[in-house]
């Protein structure tokens, strides 16, 4: 089995629609389609059923999802391993769909005048990660918001942001100056896929157990809100399309910028990020 193919396949399964996974892998549908046709001939199993209404996981692609997963995590630990050996370690940021902060344009700036010569490697990550793989050895430091599970995790805090609710322009809630919590309790409440980090799941429902629809990416939760009327919450100041709204959400603590890295990591290129970051987000 080939990586690549296994990167296909991995894609698949979590979007479970073709036309998703093809965007998310930055190719067209019909040679996805043949890959995962070929990866079912060379396994001698179905793994997915497909409908009109999207993709499904059979047992058999149950089991290759999580072996897929296990495979290439470790492809990548042993990429990292092996230049280091060789004297050009990379050092891989996460980043948990914020790429566009203005923190992260002055610290990008800061961090290549500091270190030109280190090769700095990127990976953008969905809703459903908060540490944005850094658990599973994906990263070497994220850059991302808390709550969230930080059992041996360090995590440094750059900056708080005030949080609001998303509504629809139209929602007769949407001309209100502040909202709380308690105001929303007879709302649908968008979710994140089963296993996602209990704390902040918590933490994006209010601090209260709630119903809604499963969204994995900023997109989606704005969509939820546009087409469902879902209660979205979301940092203050960011921009919104003009068919939504934003409104100021009291009694609820604010979301945390932080930087994370696993405890005990001694990486000189991890500390000076911190360092960097920490100025980049306090202007």
């Amino acid at each position: 089995m080939e990586l690549r193919i296994l990167r296909y396949f991995v894609a698949v399964a979590e979007e479970l629609h073709f036309g998703r996974a093809a965007i998310r892998l930055h190719m067209s549908q019909p040679p996805l389609s043949r890959a995962i046709k070929q990866l079912e001939a060379d396994v001698g199993a179905l793994l997915l059923t497909r409908s009109p209404a999207g993709v499904t996981l059979t047992s058999a692609g149950a089991v290759l999802l999580d072996e897929a997963r296990a495979l290439l995590a470790h492809a990548d630990r042993v990429r990292v391993r092996v230049g280091a050996a060789a004297g050009a370690a990379p050092l891989t940021v996460g980043i948990l769909g914020d790429g566009t902060d203005p923190g992260v344009a002055r610290l990008a700036s800061a961090y290549r005048r500091k270190h030109p010569g280190i090769d700095i490697r990127i990976r953008d990550t969905d809703l459903t990660d908060p540490t944005c793989g850094l658990r599973a050895g994906l990263v070497d430091v994220a850059l991302t918001r808390a709550p969230f599970d930080e059992t041996a995790l360090t995590v440094w805090a750059l900056r708080t942001d005030p949080v609001g609710v998303v509504l629809r322009a139209d929602d007769p809630l949407a001309s209100r100056d502040r909202l709380r919590p308690a105001e929303l309790s007879d709302r649908r409440w968008f979710q994140f896929p089963r296993g996602t980090d209990p704390v902040w799941q918590s933490y994006w429902n209010g601090g209260t157990p709630r119903e809604g629809p499963v969204v994995r990416s900023v997109q989606e939760c704005l969509q939820a809100v546009l087409w469902n009327g879902t209660v979205g919450l979301a940092p203050l100041g960011h921009d919104l399309p003009a068919e939504l709204s934003v409104v100021p959400l009291t009694g609820m603590a604010p979301s945390r910028v932080v930087a994370v890295w696993n405890e005990g990591d001694t990486n000189p290129l991890i500390r000076s990020f911190v360092e960097i970051a920490t100025a980049a987000y306090r202007r």
